[in-house]
């Protein structure tokens, strides 16, 4: 395994943990995780670590799991793990939505806070409500994204930009040893515009940066290209992998 191939397995790992399900299994070197609600990455398989054999007796076994428990098979395969995907096509698997994993460099000095950010040791009412309004998520979906958040056990902070004493843009952040993970970027759609999503995230690498992080990587849709020009404008130029998602009926979402 390469150098670069360790960090990329390493934030694979702390983003896994940045958001945690509550009902999960070990197969073999895989992650099922059944959440339930709409969220694909607690609702499908992951690879935990590099491996060289047939994985084809994980991808049945996880498809009994699955069907024991009334839910789809679903797998993330990241671009690490080619002999994944190959079999999952094999199999009648289908690929969708690509998301890249990107890494920032934290070095030099830290810049001073920003006022307007605030944080929290658990996201308060206000901030879930904004998280939900911005999603336009169902009663199911905030559930789900709550219990989530309940279940991360790493060290974390809740980040909001206040605009006129309401949240106008949040994130969060989880530190996986000396990674650093960002989550949920968001700005509510009447504050766009204003580098509000931009004061979020670098108010969460500075703390980061507090913590003792090396780096802080954050997941991204490919298609999102708002959103990836940002990031790679706040310094994650780096591109550890990319995953893609499996399922044998293409999903309308």
């Amino acid at each position: 395994m390469t150098d670069a191939d360790d960090i990329a397995w390493t934030a694979e790992s702390a983003c896994l943990n940045a958001w945690p399900s509550p009902r999960q299994v070990h197969v073999g070197d895989h992650l099922l995780r059944a959440s339930g609600g709409p969220t694909k990455r607690t609702n499908s398989v992951s690879p935990l670590r590099p491996s060289t054999g047939d994985p084809m007796a994980a991808i049945e076994r996880c498809e009994t799991l699955y069907a024991g428990i009334g839910r789809p098979a679903m797998f993330r395969v990241p671009s690490l793990v080619p002999t994944m995907a190959e079999a999952l096509e094999r199999r009648g698997y289908a690929a969708f939505g690509q998301s890249l994993t990107l890494m920032a460099d934290l070095t030099g000095p830290a810049g001073g806070p920003d006022p307007a950010v605030v944080f929290l040791d658990d996201p308060n009412q206000a901030w879930l409500a904004a998280r939900s309004a911005l999603t336009r998520a169902d009663a199911e979906t905030d559930r789900v994204y709550r219990t989530m958040t309940g279940c991360i056990v790493l060290p974390k902070t809740f980040a909001a930009v206040i605009v006129d004493g309401a949240v106008a843009a949040m994130a969060y952040g989880a530190i996986d040893g000396r990674l650093a993970v960002i989550e949920s970027v968001g700005t509510l759609a009447p504050m766009r515009g204003r580098g509000l999503g931009r004061r979020v995230v670098g108010a969460l690498m500075g703390w980061a940066r507090i913590q003792g992080a090396f780096g802080v990587c954050l997941q991204v849709q490919a298609d999102n290209t708002g959103a990836v020009m940002l990031y790679r404008a706040l310094g994650f130029t780096r591109e550890l992998s990319r995953y893609v998602y499996f399922r044998k009926e293409t999903p309308a979402d």
